[in-house]
């Protein structure tokens, strides 16, 4: 684990707790360190806060994002949707706003290295075409209309689970549970993530590839 976090109080408390739950921890307190801690480590996860010096979380995201993909949980002490965005933009595949209790991060850590677990032993099938629409799962690859398109690892696993179930309509907390891996179904955090990540892959991949039932969920629209 990496630990990018500029207050030393909270960047311990998360240490010690991620310590006690089995995890070997690196930390950094500043941008240009993180990068540098990663190179160095090749974490499994990043908990990374927002607000850094040197340069902030969402470049420190952008550049080890660029190197590798790794699963990040970006922490924020600013609930507005706009900067949420952007976090889920770079890379990030979770957020917590501050204040926060260590149970929720520790559960969040583990549901999201669970994801990644699962993603990487699931061989159900290689290659998934729908219409225009074509998943190189193997090389965690997307096209669309022959125009390759760049997601993060949540982003890509999203796809995936609704590409395996075209035009069936995807409750958010489905989604959360099955996606995410999230214990705890329903509440705002989760589906503002949701909502924010069916956001990216509408501007990635085209506005028409993932309708909204207005109340229940999504579903994804490509395919016969």
């Amino acid at each position: 684990m990496l630990v990018v976090e500029d207050d030393v109080t909270i960047a311990e408390s998360i240490t010690a707790r991620l310590r006690a739950e089995g995890f070997t921890v690196a930390v950094a307190h500043d941008g240009p360190a993180a990068v540098a801690a990663d190179a160095e480590t090749e974490p499994d996860l990043v908990v990374l806060d927002v607000m850094l010096p040197g340069f902030d979380g969402l470049e420190v995201c952008r550049r080890i994002q660029a190197r590798r993909p790794v699963p990040v949980l970006m922490l924020t002490a600013r609930a507005d949707e706009t900067d949420l965005l952007v976090g889920l933009g770079v890379g990030a595949d979770d957020y917590l706003t501050k204040p926060f209790s260590m149970r929720v991060l520790t559960a969040r850590v583990h549901a999201l290295l669970r994801r990644v677990e699962r993603a990487r032993t699931d061989i159900e099938e290689t290659r998934i075409v729908l219409g225009d629409l074509e998943i190189d799962i193997d090389r965690r690859r997307v096209a669309r209309g022959g125009v390759a398109a760049q997601l993060t690892p949540i982003e890509f696993d999203l796809l995936v689970h609704f590409a395996r179930r075209p035009r069936a309509v995807q409750p958010r907390e489905r989604l959360l549970s099955e996606v995410w891996d999230w214990d705890v179904h329903g509440s705002a955090s989760g589906t503002r993530a949701v909502d924010s990540h069916i956001k990216a892959l509408r501007r990635k991949l085209g506005a028409d590839l993932i309708r909204t039932v207005h109340g229940v969920g999504y579903a994804l629209e490509a395919g016969p």
